[in-house]
């Protein structure tokens, strides 16, 4: 730990200190000289950091800016990860400013209630061999680490934490209560009031499974019923499923331990390098021409009932979002709700720029067969590998011709390296086009209302 110190970049701070910073998750540590006195976590550096030195800072805040002299960080994999370096840190080395952040006096326990439909709730204290509880887990020595964990657990498997009343919670509403144990009680029909409730259990008996460790387990439950869902073309609750998996996944997924970044703070742009060299082996069998995947391009369209549409560029260059090279596009020809002829008008005006923008390793459009076809024809003879990313099971949609003939070859995102490389792409993709869709929508109202 101690050689963490010597061995991380510092830079000297000043008012522009920030735009050298990645827009990445990571941990910021704010020093006087060789001492740290001040640590932070944010899911995006740059932005983070620049917020210290707006105009207005509280007095507590503008003091530690002009304590410090220099600045380091060290980039992690996600949210979680960011939390859990920058808790040990602080327990490490008790900056002065980070008072704010020493753990509570007063523990917290997740606890599962022994009634009819249990509840997941949080409390201070437990009575030993307390016989109202199913299970209990504890002590965490931090509430926000307790109310992070039930947030997402909540997210994926609903659960109720009230007792029985007469009329649906409200959480129920936003489906963080679902199905809820009000609303089960209320039901005439047995038989539906049978299935719901075993629902509810079930959804108990996971989020007890994954508190006691046993993930792999879950996980691979409901890749079964994912599958026989699949089977049964009930492709709906297959992608609710899949949905649930990939949040475990994302959550619990075996995290870096935070002692590696101290150990090697340069460790996240391996894991960059880690998930382009293992795209490139799962692709390079379908693309003789493909020998590196530096820069990555992917395409979405975002539209609401046809209406507005538009579509998105974003661009990854080693793994890492490189927004200056993003691009919006404003659907102009084809009509609102034909993602295929948007997607072609798109790759047409793309291929214009392929000079000007630069020329992608790799293009990724969102979406399955009829998608990727627009792209591939629109971009004929610049050998440029394309593939589609269909969601509905997270697979590869790879073209490629059989004699004259346009066929494709769909294979599974393994998990690991390779799915959290294109998710993060893909989702990168979405926030942008909707994003600009938003912009679109909000200026045609604003407009209908001057009129």
């Amino acid at each position: 730990m101690k050689n963490l110190i010597k061995s991380l970049t510092k830079i000297p701070l000043t008012p522009k200190t920030y735009k050298e910073l990645p827009e990445v998750a990571g941990v910021y540590m704010f020093f006087k000289d060789s001492t740290p006195i001040y640590i932070g976590k944010a899911i995006n550096l740059k932005r983070r950091v620049s917020s210290y030195f707006d105009l207005d800072l509280a007095p507590k805040t503008e003091k530690m800016i002009q304590t410090s002299n220099f600045l380091s960080y060290i980039k992690v994999d996600s949210e979680l990860e960011s939390l859990l370096l920058e808790a040990k840190l602080i327990r490490q080395y008790i900056p002065h400013y980070n008072v704010l952040a020493k753990d509570d006096k007063h523990p917290l326990y997740i606890a599962i209630t022994r009634d009819e439909y249990p509840r997941i709730i949080s409390v201070r204290k437990l009575m030993a061999n307390d016989k109202k509880l199913i299970a209990s887990f504890g002590p965490f020595p931090s509430s926000r680490n307790v109310h992070s964990v039930l947030r997402w657990l909540r997210r994926i498997f609903p659960y109720s934490d009230h007792k029985l009343g007469k009329r649906a919670c409200i959480y129920s509403h936003i489906g963080l209560c679902n199905p809820c144990p009000n609303s089960i009680q209320m039901l005439n029909n047995k038989l539906q009031m049978t299935n719901e409730k075993k629902e509810y259990l079930k959804n108990i008996r996971n989020i007890k499974s994954i508190l006691e460790g046993s993930i792999f387990k879950v996980k691979n439950e409901l890749e079964k019923e994912m599958e026989i869902d699949s089977k049964k073309q009930d492709f709906e609750m297959a992608a609710a499923i899949r949905n649930q998996i990939q949040t475990i996944e994302y959550i619990t997924k075996p995290q870096i331990p935070t002692d590696f970044f101290i150990q090697n703070p340069n460790l996240i742009d391996e894991t960059r390098e880690k998930e382009s060299k293992e795209l490139q082996g799962i692709l390079k069998s379908h693309f003789t021409n493909l020998k590196f995947v530096h820069r990555i391009e992917c395409f979405d369209i975002a539209h609401l009932a046809g209406t507005n549409p538009t579509a998105s560029m974003v661009t990854f260059v080693n793994g890492e979002a490189e927004k200056t090279l993003y691009r919006h596009f404003k659907i102009k020809v084809a009509k609102g709700g034909d993602d295929p002829n948007s997607m072609r008008e798109v790759a047409q005006r793309r291929k214009k720029y392929l000079v000007g923008w630069g020329r992608p390793d790799l293009i990724i459009v969102d979406g399955g067969k009829t998608q990727v076809s627009s792209f591939v024809e629109s971009f004929a003879g610049e050998k440029i590998p394309i593939i589609g990313l269909a969601k509905r099971l997270e697979t590869f949609v790879i073209p490629r011709f059989k004699d004259t003939s346009l066929t494709f070859a769909e294979v599974r995102v393994p998990t690991g390296p390779i799915l959290n490389l294109v998710q993060r792409i893909r989702n990168e993709a979405h926030r942008f086009a909707r994003r600009y869709h938003h912009h679109l929508i909000s200026r045609e109202y604003k407009n209908a209302g001057n009129n």
